[in-house]
């Protein structure tokens, strides 16, 4: 099968059933993860069963190393509150003719004061989390969109370098998602500075997908066609505000898939012994290949 190659309802089944075999050996892994979530890791993979079958166990394993961002996810507890409040995080209703979904990220309260980066990561990857339980819309390709409009140097001296090298880790590594582009725009004038944060995290794959623009968005079209963006942007997707309370609704209407941790973490004390490799996951052994996925 080709890499985009689409498999039929039976290539599917038989995968699936594939992963689900396999996961039922895994007595650590999480045992109750739904067909819509296994369907990501292998559209990611390009259906290989080998492939999701590790992605799967380093997703779960860094989640588990990392409670900062990935345990306490009520949503309606006033951190996150906080977070939805202050910031939007929204997909775009429509897809690119490529199939790619197209994400909306930015600041709608700039009071640094009001920003708490882990409360951030934390709200993004529960977002990120409801739409692969719920979304059975499979995209080709995912768009991030960074609006950095109302963001200064306070908040970037708020962010902490650990969680960053955890995130950047997460999101090049174990993220069930196919990055095609990431486009950050109304770049501010200590871009570079940023970027000194960024960098030593930053595999040189996902520089080459960054597309930086000012405030004029017509460099943002040439990759992006217009009509998909909300209104706020130019666009005919409707308003952002209200995508966003419909998208908030549906989170807290799913709260207790975040209650439950369970559904998150690894239970290291079922793990193999031979696979010792998670102890060291955020050092030079926790690369993809380092993890056995027998």
């Amino acid at each position: 099968m080709g890499m985009d190659e689409k498999p039929d309802k039976d290539q599917e089944e038989h995968h699936l059933h594939a992963l689900r075999e396999w996961l039922e050996r895994q007595e650590y892994l999480p045992q109750n993860i739904n067909d819509t979530f296994l369907k990501r890791f292998l559209n990611c993979c390009n259906n290989s069963v080998e492939t999701a079958k590790g992605l799967i166990d380093l997703c779960f394993t860094i989640r588990s190393q990392t409670p900062e961002i990935f345990e306490n996810r009520d949503p309606l507890s006033p951190s996150i509150q906080n977070i939805i409040k202050t910031s939007d995080m929204v997909p775009l209703p429509n897809y690119t003719d490529n199939n790619y979904q197209v994400f909306i990220y930015r600041l709608c309260d700039p009071d640094p004061d009001k920003f708490v980066y882990a409360d951030s990561l934390k709200t993004f990857f529960m977002f990120s989390d409801l739409r692969m339980l719920t979304d059975i819309n499979l995209p080709d390709g995912e768009v991030p969109i960074f609006d950095m409009s109302g963001l200064c140097l306070r908040h970037i001296s708020k962010v902490s370098l650990h969680l960053l090298k955890k995130y950047m880790q997460y999101t090049q590594e174990a993220h069930p998602v196919r990055l095609k582009q990431i486009h950050i725009i109304n770049t501010p004038s200590f871009v570079d500075k940023m970027m000194l944060l960024i960098k030593p995290f930053l595999k040189n794959e996902t520089g080459r997908m960054m597309h930086f623009h000012s405030s004029d968005l017509s460099t943002l079209y040439e990759y992006v066609p217009k009509d998909l963006l909300p209104e706020e942007y130019g666009g005919e997707s409707g308003k952002l505000s209200d995508l966003k309370s419909q998208l908030t609704q549906k989170l807290i209407n799913n709260r207790d898939l975040f209650l439950d941790e369970t559904r998150w973490k690894v239970d290291e004390s079922k793990r193999p012994v031979k696979d010792n490799k998670s102890k060291q996951l955020f050092g030079i052994e926790g690369s993809f290949r380092s993890l056995s996925i027998d």
